[in-house]
Formats: C-alpha cells, structure tokens, sequence
C-alpha cells in the first residue's frame, strides 16, 4: 500500500517515514536501505570530517537511485565547509537541527534541496516557516537523544494548526498505531529512530542492537538538564553518574563525562559507560530485521487499523 501525502510528493517517495538522523548511527548503508524502502534515509552528519561525510553520501549514491538526504547539525565547528560539500556533492532532502539554517536556504533552495528543520516548539516552527522551510519535524520529549520539553502529542497537534508547511511527527512511533495516530494529530508523515537502530542495515554495534530490544517501558532517562540541553538515553552506570551530576547542579563536568560517549555505545559496544540515545518506544523494538520490512510492516499496521478504526465507532 502506498500512503500518499504532501511530503511524499514533496520528496518524491513511497512512504510518508523520514529515518531520523542519528549521529554514529545513521551511515549510509541504513539511508540506503530506508530509500530503498520506500521512505527517507537520512546520513547524519554530527561532527563528522567534511570528507568522510562525502564518502558516506557517494557511497549512499551507489546504494540506492532513490531520494535520500543528509542530518545537518548546525552547531558543529565547520558547519559551513559541510553545507558548501553537501551543496557540491548534491542530496534530495537535508533536516537540520542545533540551530538556525537561516544562512544556508538561499544556497539549498537554489540547488533544489528541500530543507526539513527539527522544531521542539510551535514559535521555533514559525520561524522556520518563515525563512523557507519545506516542512518541519515537531520532535516530542519521548524521542532519543537531544529533546525537548513538549511530548508529540501534544505538539503535533499545535503545528498543525499553526502552519501551512507538511508537518512531520517525531517521538514514540514504531509502529503502525503510533503512525496512525500522528496522521490523527494532523501530522503529513512521521520521522523514526529507535526502531531503525535495529535494522539489519544499521551497523551500530550489535551489544547497543541487544540493549534497545533488551529495554522494558521505563529504561529511558534524562540526563542533561543542568547543562540545557536534556538527552534521552536508556539508563546504565554512564546514566546514572550524568544524574548525579545534574543534581549536583555540575554541567561542565556533566559535558567533560559525557564527551565520547555516544561513539563509545554505537561503535564500540560499550552500553554500561557508553551513551546509548534511544527513545522511549525502545521498549517497542523486540528484532533486528531488514529496514524494508520494518517500513513494509507499520504501512500493513496501519492499512489495517484505519477500517478497524472506523468500526469502532459503528453501532
């Protein structure tokens, strides 16, 4: 079953799923795979070298004739070599987040790159909106990784209303009902993370794999808010000492400890002094199986939960 909305005409693709860009995570066999797919893969840039990055896209170009796009977090130091590679280099699609893309539309429109911004607020989405944005992700607190102080439920709804743009639910959604629900919200397509950190694609280590499909309904923490920019990680003995520290009122030993921790978790396989960004849903994700099929089984969910949907409210 196709599922055709605004943004899967605005990116050219089968199914209304964006692949979240997540750093140390998101390479570009797993973009690849989500292409093909019939979604969106996204490589997620972090503060990857400027050439390595390219080689990821080259070699996502080589895995897949589908549209994929590139995660650009805006803060990372060389942010502007980046963009100026990703502009030579060209991609369907970029998200943004950590930052304003304000200085880099003119450049990406011109090149017919769709420009996606993560918004946690409906001010922030206005914004965005305004400077040019094709569509925007309302990223809900129950997301992976960095987060922010709204749930997706609660902010799907308000973008909605506010803007004219596609709106793209993050947060919570691994599956058909959660897909189903979002569209409810007023959402155009839905972004996913947690679940496609156990694609079969994905080449994060498989002791982070075991952990996300190991996690139970309250195995999510939130580190970080001493520093101001709070992150969703499942709990292990690394969570445990951010905390302390956060209620120790310490960000800058917070950010010392948890420099590194991220490649350590994904790359290396350390899930006790490694930060393994994973979402709430993570308790969700019971098998490693192909990105294809993960995408194939929340359309078939949801192709039949909408009849069902409607029967439930017949007398």
């Amino acid at each position: 079953m196709a599922l055709r909305t605004r943004l899967t005409r605005l990116l050219g693709i089968e199914y209304p799923i964006i692949q979240g860009g997540m750093a140390w995570t998101a390479t570009a066999e797993l973009a690849a795979a989500v292409s093909n797919g019939g979604g969106l893969g996204i490589i997620g840039a972090g503060h990857m070298p400027t050439e390595i990055l390219r080689d990821e896209i080259r070699r996502a170009k080589s895995l897949t004739d589908k549209p994929f796009g590139v995660n650009l977090m805006l803060l990372t130091p060389h942010i502007d070599e980046i963009v100026e590679m990703v502009l030579e280099e060209g991609v369907h699609a970029v998200t943004t987040g950590a930052g304003n893309p304000a200085k880099y539309m003119k450049g990406l429109k011109e090149r017919g790159i769709k420009v996606i911004t993560v918004v946690p607020s409906v001010a922030l989405a206005k914004r965005m909106e305004s400077i040019g944005a094709d569509a925007v992700i309302g990223e809900g607190m129950e997301a992976g990784g960095h987060i922010g102080e709204l749930t997706t439920m609660v902010l799907t709804p308000q973008l909605a209303d506010a803007l004219s743009i596609p709106v793209i639910a993050a947060g919570g959604i691994a599956d058909g009902r959660a897909f189903v629900a979002a569209f409810a919200l007023g959402a155009e397509g839905v972004q996913i993370g947690t679940r496609f950190m156990c694609a079969e694609e994905c080449t994060i280590h498989p002791d982070a794999k075991a952990r996300i499909i190991k996690a139970k309904d309250r195995d999510t923490v939130v580190t970080g808010y001493s520093t101001g920019h709070p992150v969703r990680v499942l709990k292990n003995k690394l969570s445990r000492q951010l905390e302390a520290l956060d209620r120790d009122n310490k960000p800058e030993e917070l950010e010392k400890l948890g420099s590194g921790k991220l490649a350590l978790a994904m790359k290396h396989g350390d899930v006790d002094l490694g930060s393994v960004m994973a979402g709430q849903v993570a308790a969700m994700v019971c098998k490693i199986q192909p990105a294809a099929e993960i995408i194939g089984e929340i359309a078939n969910e949801a192709e039949a939960l909408m009849p069902a949907l409607r029967a439930s409210f017949e007398d």
